[in-house]
């Protein structure tokens, strides 16, 4: 079960309040993008980020320049949002139209993880969710990439959930308006691949179909 505490209380639109930790996990792995909000200089920033999850924990790496990084690395309470955008809902009228969607709000604060062989492994856990088999063909990270990598990890101990996927909510006085109401899906489809303009033509191209499932292209 998800926590319960003041900030993850879902106070509007309680019926779309999930608190299966499993619903969490797979919003992380599915996005992989959140937008990381904190305030630095009584000016607030929210800054799009890759960020993945291993176990009950959560990743995000840049440079150790980069504003964000020097603020979360400082232990800087922090806000992290993932959002799924899944269709509209067309009503029969304007005020019901409304969205398919599932979110994740993620609060906290990061550590840093210094040793360069346990960021050597925590990015290529990356690299597998997102290409299977493919760290172990590629060049790894040398000392030097490594080092100037910050790696930022944080355990997902207080989240929230929602999940909006109901149908049309129309009014009984608004059934009978002569016009067409449903659901509009949206679908993300991770492919087909596309050769870089150098690549060797005789590298056949990898299938990383299995962990896309649904959304991985199939030609027509």
């Amino acid at each position: 079960m998800l926590s319960n505490t003041k900030r993850t209380e879902i106070k509007k639109s309680q019926k779309k309040a999930v608190f299966e930790t499993a619903k969490l996990y797979q919003i992380i792995d599915e996005s992989l993008i959140a937008h990381i909000a904190i305030n630095q200089d009584d000016q607030p920033f929210v800054i799009p980020m890759l960020v993945w999850r291993v176990d009950n924990n959560i990743y995000v790496h840049g440079a150790k320049n980069s504003r964000l990084m020097r603020a979360l690395k400082q232990g800087q309470s922090c806000c992290l949002t993932f959002t799924l955008f899944d269709g509209w809902v067309l009503a029969r009228s304007a005020f019901h139209h409304s969205a398919h969607y599932r979110s994740a709000m993620v609060f906290g604060q990061f550590e840093t993880i210094e040793s360069n062989a346990q960021k050597n492994q925590l990015l290529n856990h990356f690299i597998e969710q997102i290409a299977p088999g493919r760290s172990e063909l590629v060049r790894q990270g040398d000392e030097k990439e490594l080092t100037a990598t910050e790696l930022l990890t944080m355990p997902l101990t207080e989240a929230s959930v929602k999940i909006s996927n109901n149908g049309v909510g129309d009014e009984e006085k608004d059934k009978d308006v002569p016009v067409w109401a449903g659901v509009l899906p949206y679908r993300t489809i991770v492919g087909p691949l596309i050769d870089d303009v150098e690549d060797d033509r005789s590298i056949p191209q990898p299938d990383y179909s299995s962990v896309y499932g649904e959304r991985w292209y199939i030609p027509k």
